[in-house]
């Protein structure tokens, strides 16, 4: 079985035209998807004693993900207000609470137990990259973050290096992953949302196009894509069945509200005041 853990950022989205909130996060994400997938998975990170860090605790146990490594700290779990427009989200306000923390030598050590540990650039947790590259293989999302520089730092110690392609176009895109396979990734995943996709290696690359459906919320589409790419290569399948898989899984996620589901109710009562001071914040027409 696929053993991959994840390190890094969690969140709770809160949907607050639906009154609903959903356990969330890059890494969060890709370690419930594994386990969907088929693998074998783990969080490693860090939540608030609060109502959202509940969500993410009964979120985690329900999807059988190794939660060893999970701690409930004082503070607030971190959040994000999330608006939509034609199913397209939008991030409308953020607050990280005490998802940013420092790796023991403990957790470090948990790593060495899996194949790969992925870990996204929302983390905070680049200055650990190198030790954790040194416990299993890496897998980095370098999500929209475009500096030649950090790609240059992080790229050399990649298994996986995922980058959103958004905005950019073929030249750039083709740019970024020369430079990345050319420091030392052996994989560069880039994701173009309804362009499809391309997985380069340093003597091809292969493509595929989009699932195309009607979405109904996109949050958490790309991060299924790495994490079935990157169950997919760690399974050693052929690079074209690992990219249709992809995208068939990332449309399928288009299709609930959540990155994960999960919902549950917001309640007022028990909202932090920081997302109380953020939601008043929000204009109405932005979440639609």
């Amino acid at each position: 079985m696929v053993k991959i853990a994840t390190m890094g950022d969690n969140v709770v989205d809160c949907y607050l035209a639906r009154g609903e909130m959903f356990p969330g996060g890059n890494c969060l994400n890709v370690s419930v998807y594994v386990g969907r997938f088929g693998g074998q998975s783990a969080y490693v990170g860090a939540v608030g004693k609060d109502q959202a860090g509940d969500l993410i605790c009964t979120a985690l146990a329900s999807e059988r993900v190794d939660v060893t490594r999970l701690r409930r700290l004082e503070g607030s779990t971190a959040y994000c207000l999330i608006g939509h427009r034609n199913a397209d989200r939008i991030f409308l306000d953020f607050d990280l609470g005490v998802s940013m923390f420092t790796p023991t030598q403990e957790d470090l050590d948990f790593l060495s137990g899996f194949e790969a540990v992925h870990i996204g650039q929302s983390s905070g947790l680049d200055p650990w990259v190198a030790a954790v590259s040194s416990k299993s293989l890496l897998s980095y999302d370098f999500s929209t973050r475009r500096e030649p520089e950090h790609r240059r730092e992080i790229g050399r110690y990649c298994y996986l290096a995922s980058v959103s392609g958004d905005g950019l176009d073929d030249n750039e895109l083709a740019a970024t992953a020369s430079e990345l396979l050319a420091c030392g990734s052996k994989w560069v995943l880039v994701t173009r949302g309804r362009a499809g996709a391309v997985l380069h290696s340093d003597t091809v690359s292969y493509r595929t196009p989009a699932q195309l459906v009607e979405p109904v919320d996109t949050l958490g589409a790309g991060d299924t894509f790495i994490a079935r790419t990157l169950f997919g290569l760690l399974k050693e399948e052929a690079p074209h069945d690992i990219l249709r898989d992809a995208a068939e899984a990332a449309a399928a996620t288009c299709q609930y509200y959540g990155a994960i589901g999960h919902a549950v109710a917001i309640d007022i009562g028990k909202m932090t005041p920081e997302i109380l001071r953020g939601a008043r914040n929000i204009q109405d027409e932005k979440t639609v």
